[in-house]
């Protein structure tokens, strides 16, 4: 079909002859229209990153990706106060992608807060300074002992390889949370997880353990803030495991930017990032990665792990919308960073502190938390120590710690419940006897004339020994 019009063009001028159909484009124009749909949606002069799986994949070109990423880590940093100029920073790294990459971004912080040190004439404003830790729980897993040297090498590379400012680098066994030199701890910490049978358990007290090493490294060393690399990919897969648990009501507790339960707070700056972009940015920058081979496992944990990764493939959103609902949960009061009155803190990061920061009325207040996993206690979990009598220590342990721990954790017989209480931490059984001390005053205060009568069987005498 020809155009209609004279001198073998139509009237809307397109200039076509007789063979060629109006309105049909040309091999120019989808070649312009193909390159053009390949150009960065930001810059909109370099063609985009693709195939990663994100949900901004084949969206933005390499530059604006990570930028774009960055952009999200300095957000919940600075929005969050997170880091502040005279904070020691301790960075968990496991070897994993989202450590690598919560290493990088911390570095890169630290980098340009130290060149503008540098170049201020006062120089005034202090650099935070950075460490590293990599907690060896091969004691745990079968891992072979020349993998393991080959990973700590690897890593401890990683670590000096970063431009100055220098981190110093933690190499830490997780059975030294029994003690510095953990002469006894690799035979307490083998004989406590052999006591739990469930896969689930296992991994939630190592969990727990890994916690524990964690907040003794960094209050040995003077560390105020420890970083974990959890991405929004393993918070929304935490969010599924967590309610298949029994945990919903300490849920909120666990998937904040903040996390201030724990004697140095714990900080999660790459909440927003999905793993597919942060895998895609480790490929971009060729940031070496270490893994660790641990052996297939069939707990609670791996298996919703595995369930949200294929619902990810379907629908790059579901990670998001996962997160988001949960996040609609009141999160706690423990969830923010303490005010900082610190004067060398610059008034603007005050003043973002306070404006971002939980109010009173929008967060929830938690006075009891599980001894064994530090969650807060609802309370229906709460133990009523008026109705205590003939218990044992390993029996209080039990009752004090929250639902999931009693069920996927602790042993149900007496005789095992006892062996496990004798294996725990110290700081795990200090923690439980501090609170439990704690109720009993209270109880005290509260009803004077009815404690002596009903705990008279929990007392010790003048001449017994505590043990």
């Amino acid at each position: 079909m020809a155009c209609n019009g004279s001198g073998g063009g139509c009237q809307s001028g397109c200039y076509k002859d007789e063979e060629t159909t109006c309105g049909q484009p040309t091999a120019s124009s989808e070649t312009d229209s193909k390159s053009s749909s390949n150009l960065c949606l930001k810059c909109k002069l370099n063609d985009v990153v693709s195939g990663y799986g994100g949900i901004d994949d084949g969206r933005f070109c390499a530059d604006c990706f990570r930028s774009n990423l960055f952009g999200k880590f300095r957000l919940a940093v600075t929005s969050n106060a997170m880091i502040s100029p005279t904070d020691r920073v301790l960075v968990a790294f496991s070897g994993g992608p989202s450590s690598r990459v919560a290493l990088q971004f911390v570095h890169d912080m630290q980098e340009r807060a130290h060149k503008n040190f540098e170049a201020s004439r006062d120089r005034s404003l202090p650099v935070f300074g950075v460490g590293v830790v990599f907690i060896d729980e091969s004691v745990v897993f079968p891992i072979p002992s020349h993998e393991m040297e080959e990973a700590v090498e690897a890593i401890s590379l990683i670590v000096s390889s970063l431009a100055p400012p220098r981190k110093e680098f933690h190499f830490v066994p997780i059975e030294t949370v029994y003690s510095s030199d953990s002469s006894d701890g690799k035979e307490r910490l083998l004989e406590l997880m052999n006591v739990v049978s469930d896969p689930t358990g296992r991994e939630d007290m190592l969990l727990s353990l890994r916690m524990l090493a964690l907040q003794k490294v960094a209050s040995e060393f003077g560390y105020n803030r420890i970083v974990l690399g959890s991405c929004i990919s393993r918070i929304a897969a935490h969010v599924i495991s967590a309610t298949v648990k029994g945990q919903g009501y300490s849920l909120p507790a666990d998937i904040q930017y903040v996390d201030a339960r724990w004697e140095i707070p714990v900080v999660l700056p790459l909440r927003d990032c999905f793993i597919q972009e942060i895998n895609m940015f480790c490929r971009l920058d060729s940031l070496k990665t270490v893994k660790l081979s641990t052996g297939p496992s069939s707990s609670i944990n791996s298996l919703v792990s595995s369930f949200v990764a294929l619902l990810q493939e379907e629908n790059p959103s579901r990670e998001s919308t996962i997160v988001r609902t949960a996040g609609k949960l009141i999160p706690f009061q423990f969830n923010r960073i303490p005010e900082i009155i610190d004067g060398n803190v610059p008034l603007a990061t005050r003043r973002r502190q306070k404006r971002y920061n939980l109010k009173s009325n929008e967060s929830v207040s938690s006075e009891s938390f599980c001894p064994l996993c530090n969650s807060p206690l609802d309370k229906s979990e709460i133990v009523d120590w008026s109705n205590l009598k003939n218990c044992r220590s390993s029996d209080t342990f039990y009752t004090s710690c929250c639902s999931s721990c009693q069920f996927q954790i602790l042993p149900p017989d007496s005789t095992s419940m006892e062996k496990f209480y004798m294996d725990l931490p110290h700081s795990v059984v200090a923690r439980s006897n501090q609170v439990n001390n704690g109720k009993l005053n209270a109880l005290r205060y509260v009803f004077p004339f009815l404690v002596k009568e009903q705990i008279q069987d929990c007392l010790l005498s003048d001449g017994e020994d505590e043990t």
